[in-house]
Formats: C-alpha cells, sequence, structure tokens
C-alpha cells in the first residue's frame, strides 16, 4: 500500500497541480491526447491518501483551477484587448474564471474521495466525474470536456454516435481510476471492470472518409477587429470589402464543373450587418444569392422589438432567387462577448459592437433547401452537444457552423474550438461545413477527418464537397442519456457506501 506520510501536504497538492498540467496538455496548443487517459491519475493518488474533506475539496479545486486557467489562458487577452480593460482588470476577471470553474472539479474531489476506497472505485469515479463534467453548460461556461481528446483515436471515438462526449470522457476516467488502484496496490478483482474497455473494438467504425456528393463554398473574409478599434473600417473601406466578398462568392469554382454550388456559407463577422434593417444590406444580400446560384447563408443582426432594444445574433438562408427560407437566432450567447452578466455588467464593456445587450433566441430553425434540411448554429454554440444534436434531431441532414475566432488572436483557443466542432460532426453522424472569419475554415465528414481547410488570416474560399444524411445516432434519438445515466450511477454508489457505513469501504493508504 502506498503512503504519503513523508511530504505531507506538500506532496499531496504537487499531485493535484500536476494533475491539472497534464489535462492542459492533453489539448491544443499542446495537444497530447494520451494524456488524457491518466492526467487525473496524480489528483485520485492525492485523494487516496487525504481524509480530511476540506483539503480534498482544496486539491480538486487546484488541479481544476490549473486546467482552467492554462487551457483557456486566452480569456486574459479578450478581456484586455477587446474589453477594453487594463492589464490588472483583465487579470482579475481572469482569475476570477478560472478560481469559479476550478470549484467543479474541487465538487468532484468530494464524491470520488469516498467512491475511491470501494470495491466499485473504476465505474463510480468515472461516473462521478461525467456527472460533474457535463454541469459546466448550465454554469456561465463551458468548453473542453476530457472526452474530447479522444477525437482522432481510433478506438474511443467510435463511442460518440451513441454516448456523444460524455462516453468518451468515462472511457479516459476509468482508465485514470485503474492506474490509480494499480499503484494503489488495490486486489486484481478491483481492477474487473476494466475488462469491459475492450468491448469498444467492437463497436462499428466511424463512417469511412469518401468524397460527398453535394457543393459548398466557404468565404472567409479575414477581418480583423483591431480595424474597428482603430478606425480603419471607414465607409469607403466597408464597400471595398463587400466587393471583394462579391467577387469571391460569385467567381466560377473548379471543383463545380461549371454548375454553381449548392451552399453558398459566410461566417460570422465581427461587423454586423443588418438585414432585415437596412435596404442597402438587405438588396446587396439578395444580388449575391441570386448571382451565385447557391442557397446563401450567412450572419446579421436583427431586433427582437420594434424599438431595436433587443438584438438578436442571427443566420439567414436565402433561396437562389434570394427570398429568406429560414432564420435562425442564437441561443447560446457567450459570456462577456455577447452579453455581460450581472453585475460585471456596471463596469465591463462587451467585445461586441451592439449597444444593448443580445438576448438570446428561442427556436431551433432548420432550413428547407430544395429538398434537404440544413441546421446553422452559430460560434460558441459547438460547444453545447445538446445543442446542436437538437438541429439534427429536428432534421437537419447537414451542419453548417458559422463562427468568429479573432477575437482570441492566434491562440490556442480556435484549434480547441475546432476539436470540439469536430466532436459535434461525431456524435450527429453529419457532414459538418464551418466557415470562419479568419480560420479555420474547414469542411468535417461524420468520422470528424478535416476534408480540407484554408490558411488562417488569409482571406480566400473554400470550395468543397460534402453529403447530406438523413441517418441518426443513438446520440441524436435521446441526447445526453449517457450524463443522465452518469448523475443517477453516482447518486445510487454514493449511496450504497452510506448505506454500508464504509464496512466495505477500504481503508486510506
Amino acid at each position: 500500500m502506498i503512503t504519503f506520510r513523508k511530504g505531507g501536504a506538500w506532496l499531496t497538492f504537487s499531485l493535484a497541480a500536476s494533475s491539472g498540467i497534464l489535462q492542459v496538455l492533453a489539448f491544443p496548443r499542446f495537444h497530447i491526447p494520451l494524456l488524457a487517459a491518466v492526467a487525473v491519475t496524480p489528483l485520485l493518488m492525492a485523494l487516496a491518501s487525504e481524509p480530511r474533506r476540506k483539503r480534498q475539496f482544496l486539491l480538486g479545486w487546484l488541479a481544476g483551477s490549473i486546467f482552467w486557467g492554462g487551457s483557456c489562458y486566452w480569456v486574459y487577452g479578450v478581456m484586455h484587448d477587446y474589453a477594453d480593460l487594463t492589464a490588472p482588470a483583465a487579470a482579475a476577471i481572469f482569475a476570477g474564471f478560472f478560481l469559479v470553474k476550478g470549484l467543479h472539479l474541487g465538487f468532484f474531489s468530494l464524491l470520488a474521495a469516498p467512491l475511491l476506497r470501494g470495491f466499485w472505485a473504476i465505474p463510480a469515479v468515472a461516473a462521478a466525474w461525467v456527472a460533474v463534467e457535463g454541469t459546466h453548460q448550465y454554469l456561465g461556461f463551458t468548453w473542453l470536456h476530457l472526452g474530447n481528446a479522444a477525437a482522432s483515436m481510433a478506438v474511443l471515438a467510435p463511442l460518440a454516435p451513441y454516448t456523444g462526449v460524455y462516453g468518451l470522457s468515462f472511457a479516459f476516467a476509468m482508465m485514470n481510476v485503474a492506474l490509480t488502484l494499480v499503484l494503489l496496490r488495490r486486489p486484481r478483482k478491483d481492477l474487473l471492470w476494466v475488462a469491459a474497455l475492450p468491448l469498444l473494438y467492437l463497436l462499428p467504425p466511424l463512417p469511412s472518409s469518401r468524397t460527398g456528393d453535394e457543393t459548398v463554398r466557404l468565404v472567409q473574409p479575414n477581418v480583423h477587429p483591431d480595424l474597428l478599434k482603430q478606425g480603419g473600417w471607414t465607409a469607403a473601406a466597408a464597400t471595398d470589402h463587400m466587393r471583394r466578398m462579391q467577387a469571391l462568392s460569385t467567381q466560377p469554382g473548379e471543383v463545380f464543373d461549371g454548375e454553381p454550388p449548392e451552399l453558398l456559407v459566410w461566417p460570422e463577422y465581427p461587423v454586423p450587418a443588418y438585414f432585415f434593417d437596412n435596404e442597402n444590406s438587405r438588396q446587396f444580400m439578395e444580388q449575391i444569392a441570386r448571382q451565385s446560384g447557391a442557397h446563401f447563408i450567412f450572419n446579421t443582426v436583427a431586433y427582437e422589438d420594434a424599438e431595436r432594444r433587443h438584438p438578436l445574433n442571427g443566420a439567414v438562408t436565402l433561396s437562389p432567387s434570394g427570398e429568406v427560407v429560414s432564420r435562425y437566432a442564437k441561443i447560446f450567447l457567450v459570456p462577456f462577448g455577447e452579453f455581460v452578466p450581472w453585475p460585471f455588467s456596471i463596469f465591463i464593456e462587451k467585445i461586441t459592437l451592439e449597444a444593448g445587450d443580445f438576448v438570446p433566441g428561442r427556436d431551433v430553425a432548420v432550413a428547407q433547401v430544395g429538398e434537404r434540411r440544413v441546421g446553422t448554429f452559430i460560434c460558441y454554440e459547438s460547444v453545447f452537444a445538446g445543442g446542436v444534436r437538437r438541429f439534427v434531431a429536428n432534421g437537419a441532414e447537414v451542419l453548417i457552423n458559422i463562427s468568429n475566432d479573432s477575437w482570441y488572436g492566434p491562440t490556442a483557443a480556435r484549434f480547441q474550438h475546432l476539436l470540439i466542432a469536430r466532436m459535434r460532426a461525431m456524435e450527429n453522424s453529419r457532414w459538418l461545413l464551418r466557415a470562419t472569419n479568419d480560420g479555420i475554415t474547414t469542411i468535417i465528414n461524420p468520422a470528424g477527418q478535416l476534408v480540407g481547410a484554408l490558411p488562417s488570416y488569409e482571406q480566400g474560399i473554400l470550395d468543397g464537397r460534402f453529403s447530406y444524411s438523413s441517418h441518426l445516432t443513438w446520440f441524436t434519438r435521446f441526447g445526453e442519456w449517457f450524463w443522465y445515466l452518469s448523475i443517477v450511477a453516482s447518486a445510487v454508489f454514493l449511496a450504497i457506501h452510506k448505506l454500508r457505513g464504509g464496512a466495505a469501504a477500504r481503508p486510506a493508504p
């Protein structure tokens, strides 16, 4: 039995800190995904030697704060560069961000410490991990789940269409607990649970890569938000830019065999367009649709009320004749980006250009494109597995993500965001067409693989092929069932532990 009699608190807190660091290394910018299988082990080792509940919480809080601070370091730059905060104020907001998000892992540690002592440790602790991980989406901000690291792993990735990202997180958590039990020299029977992992090889592989049957043009404008702050976005500059966008959108495409693309997609912009409130803007967009001969999808700002007090961040789909086919208002807004939570709104500016706070949309809109159906979601919405799944459940046969990652600059955020988008394609077995302002513009197949991409920070077009699909995965049909199951399982295991009064629990090392 391993003990930590020497070193005491210093050693246990060092283990917790290393767990946070290893989680950071598992994702971009470092992106060593295999570390996800061992990253939580140091924290679990520390918990196994610490009987005090307060100290258990602090160990998890430390690991979680390091993970969120290290993986989302770019939050500071966004606050400082685009929210016009001074460096100390931006640093304070950033510190508050990762300290609050770190609380989740502190709570996980309170659940995991007692569960780690029973012979059911492997499934129980893994369920607790998933149960806590899923709560991020309802508590201010969500980003990287542990399972996202497995997007390119041939063994774990086929779980995505069944369980969503949560099943991949569960598998990683099982591996971490199993390694912990080995290091603690627990009886072999406690490890029997990992015998279920080889069953992953029996899962059908993700759809093989193949060329699609339909055509799309994704346009990357490359408008840097600094232009807006420096006064470079003049009327003349805007007119010149839109002419170039028109040329890019309507020029002949080599992969289309002389035919117009089925879809033309513009990204989310740092400069808002007002299709429904500006006659010139509306006529220009309608002209683009007619000239391109494609169904045209673009970003616009609309208003919920006639007084224009409540702006909506939206997407519009026009037919090749310029008629409105569908309109959608973003449901999941970016905190501190599209709205500022109270009481921070008293002293923090948003990074967007609207004078009033954006308000969330209410309905999932799926556009009818000829005989096919298209679901378009906007930027940060890609992190919500349940939200994206609703588009497919409502009939979307292809997914479109219009995004603006220019606020992040050349940080790991854009690569993290792309990794998340890949998981959404895998969960729903859909092609995902991703148009961004300055990168990463790409086409993602149902296996989560990139099929062509544009260089970042360059204006250009990506012409490519995709396919529609009406197949519904288990995850699309039943949603976040695995997360709900993990919540119930965690509660059941904790109840069993309490009812047995620790009689079946093993002593802490």
